[in-house]
């Protein structure tokens, strides 16, 4: 009686166990996916796609591993707790990556966009000073126009900058201060063949 008794606590025991092995770590996979919607929320997509992307594949092992136990008789989830403590660890970073990246990028904006400012500052006052004579109007009115434009893209650059879309601001003030140095070279060139 008694080994029968003990022999149905070893049983028990060992339901228990397999019980307690076989059930998903559903708080654990919960925190994988808080940890990725925190990097996308935080813009990691724009500011740290290498980041999200290995978050979202470390994700995408777990979901392997989760899905190759649910095939298995003996359930063993203890890959799948390595796996997700991995993946939030991946999403953690992203986001962390991703504020970094955000305020790396809105301080080269900002640098980008004094750049561009100083750039046409100097085209224009160059462009006052470039020689007139006989078939440059034109030229002249071309460069013009090509510094007003240059000035609206700052602007809008600006305004991207207050609107929290440092990439574009970005692109917009390098787009400007390229036009301001092409007139710029522009000029220069005039003087130098007017020398000649």
């Amino acid at each position: 009686m008694r080994v029968r008794a003990g022999l149905m606590m070893l049983v028990l025991g060992l339901a228990v166990t397999l019980v307690a092995c076989a059930t998903p770590p559903t708080a654990d996979i919960d925190a994988v996916k808080t940890s990725i919607s925190g990097a996308e929320a935080a813009g990691a997509a724009d500011y740290a796609a290498d980041s999200l992307k290995a978050a979202q594949d470390a994700q995408a092992a777990l979901d392997a591993e989760l899905k190759a136990q649910e095939g298995n008789w003996m359930k063993s989830y203890d890959k799948a707790k390595t796996l997700a403590a991995a993946a939030k660890a991946a999403g953690e970073k992203a986001t962390t990556d991703a504020t970094a990246g955000k305020e790396k990028a809105k301080a080269d904006a900002a640098q980008g966009i004094a750049d561009a400012k100083a750039a046409l500052t100097a085209a224009q006052e160059l462009l006052a000073k470039a020689p007139k004579g006989k078939g440059t109007a034109a030229d002249l009115a071309a460069m013009k126009t090509d510094l007003e434009t240059a000035a609206t893209t700052i602007t809008e650059a600006e305004a991207a900058l207050g609107s929290v879309k440092y990439l574009d601001a970005k692109a917009k003030a390098a787009s400007a201060k390229a036009a301001a140095d092409k007139v710029t070279a522009d000029v220069e060139a005039a003087k130098a063949a007017k020398k000649k």
